[in-house]
């Protein structure tokens, strides 16, 4: 060996000890992000017969947000959390025409920020970010290839069945929906215990509340708010487990935990769709229900407890946040359209002044900045898939075109229902340019922004593809 080299490695021995002590005093992460979970659906939220003691509890030590924004359907919402950006930005492996997804392995995920600064790091749960068909997607596009070090997920919803796989391997076809919420937990857990002696970012996707509902035996009939209740029930007693556990391994003072939900109730479910009172509007609409979702986060002596912000605040705030708070980089070859928000969490700021576009699918339709929220004037268009198929799952009131501009002040009429923008005009005026900005830059409907990232054209794979190529 040269001297030279000799040198080096004894050098690098002796502060290995102080390399590995840094690096495990970075903040372990943790999101809990649900699926369909209404803005009424936590007592912490208002819920009347929900009962979810162990969420009430993180509100209790962390902070809760009241204005806080997903996107107005599964997959998209996916995209925008792990990106940072709004999904009709992202650069997708399909023909863009899907409203879920296929994320370009180009685009940079919370975990590949978070890798280069030795975090441990998993999916557990529902992907949707390789296309939202069960059988039908493409496996180079699965958590693993996306920064997850490791992952126990389905690749899509449970409108029909799950699928379960294990890193790039088919592990069981058919499952049990109702095992679901638990196994997700277990695996959760079991992940948590092999990386505590490093930092780790989990990213726990619960498949419930979306149909079909399932749930284990031990809560069915449990809830006063029937069969849905049951399911949120049980994913409360699980966060509850996942909070437990942190204590265990006394790594509960050094883990920020995030819970909240992809998007608003699915309204034609019916009793089993879950709650937005007193937003208006559902899931695939552009009213406060269909984007507005319950957040809550955690991580004593770190984030006050007992506090609530109403600033406005999105899930493409998460992945410039997290790495703010690790001391990691994010990309800066691209449009990161989220914003660093660690000093509003951490109780140092009470101010945020930005505007947050609601989009269905690729159609841009509305602006909010702080209490202010303008409506775009919209007509019929047979080829947006928000006429073709998504009207038919809201409230036949809220089935709305506007001929005009409408704008309505949300911190007095939280349900939308009275157009305030011939008192306003200035304000629409402001809101109108911010609206030709994000039409300019982000894209609407058929005309992708100058700064989106490039599209993609890799096709779906088939059942048979599916069973070859993930049982190698």
């Amino acid at each position: 060996m040269k001297k030279s080299n000799y040198i080096f490695s004894i050098i690098f021995l002796l502060f290995l000890p102080l390399i590995l002590s840094a690096q495990k005093e970075k903040p372990n992460f943790i999101i809990i992000f649900t699926d369909d979970q209404g803005y009424n659906d936590l007592g912490c939220f208002g819920s009347p017969d929900i009962k979810t003691p162990n969420i009430d509890q993180m509100a209790l030590e962390g902070m809760k947000l009241t204005s806080f924004y997903a996107q107005t359907v599964c997959g998209p919402s996916r995209a925008a959390l792990m990106t940072g950006s709004y999904p009709l930005r992202n650069a997708r492996n399909d023909n863009g025409e899907s409203p879920h997804p296929k994320l370009s392995l180009s685009e940079v995920t919370i975990a590949e920020v978070l890798k280069p600064l030795g975090y441990a790091t998993a999916m557990i749960g529902k992907w949707d970010l390789a296309g939202h068909n069960p059988e039908q997607f493409n496996p180079d596009l699965l958590p693993v290839h996306q920064g997850f070090d490791f992952s126990f997920f389905t690749p899509s919803s449970n409108d029909a069945r799950v699928h379960l796989l294990k890193n790039k391997k088919v592990v069981e076809l058919n499952a049990d929906m109702s095992t679901l919420t638990k196994r997700y937990t277990d695996e959760a857990l079991g992940f948590i215990e092999q990386s505590k002696e490093k930092p780790f970012f989990l990213y726990l996707a619960h498949t419930m509340p979306h149909t079909k509902l399932a749930v284990s035996d031990a809560f069915k009939g449990k809830s006063k708010s029937g069969f849905y209740g049951d399911v949120i029930e049980e994913i409360d007693y699980n966060v509850g487990r996942i909070l437990e556990k942190l204590k265990e391994e006394n790594l509960d003072k050094n883990t920020y935990v995030i819970f909240t939900s992809d998007n608003g109730p699915w309204w034609i479910r019916g009793e089993n769709g879950g709650h937005a009172e007193p937003l208006r509007g559902a899931k695939t609409s552009a009213w406060e229900g269909g984007l507005r979702v319950p957040f809550i986060i955690r991580a004593p002596n770190k984030v006050p407890s007992g506090k609530t912000s109403d600033l406005v605040i999105a899930t493409i705030d998460v992945l410039p946040t997290i790495a703010k708070i690790a001391g990691a980089k994010i990309p800066t070859d691209r449009i990161i359209d989220g914003l660093d928000v660690s000093e509003i969490i951490h109780g140092k700021s009470n101010t945020l002044e930005r505007p947050y576009f609601y989009y269905q699918h690729k159609d841009l339709r509305a602006v909010r900045m702080g209490k202010w929220k303008l409506h775009l004037p919209h007509n019929v268009n047979s080829n947006s898939i928000a006429f073709r198929k998504w009207p038919i799952h809201i409230a036949q009131k809220d089935r709305v075109l506007f001929s005009d501009y409408v704008l309505y002040d949300l911190e007095n009429d939280i349900g939308e229902t009275i157009d305030v923008s011939k008192e306003f005009p200035q304000v629409v005026a402001r809101l109108r340019k911010q609206l030709e900005w994000a039409k300019k830059d982000i894209g609407d409907f058929s005309k992708r922004g100058i700064n989106a990232r490039a599209l993609g054209n890799e096709p779906y794979f088939t059942p048979n593809d599916l069973i070859k190529r993930t049982k190698k």
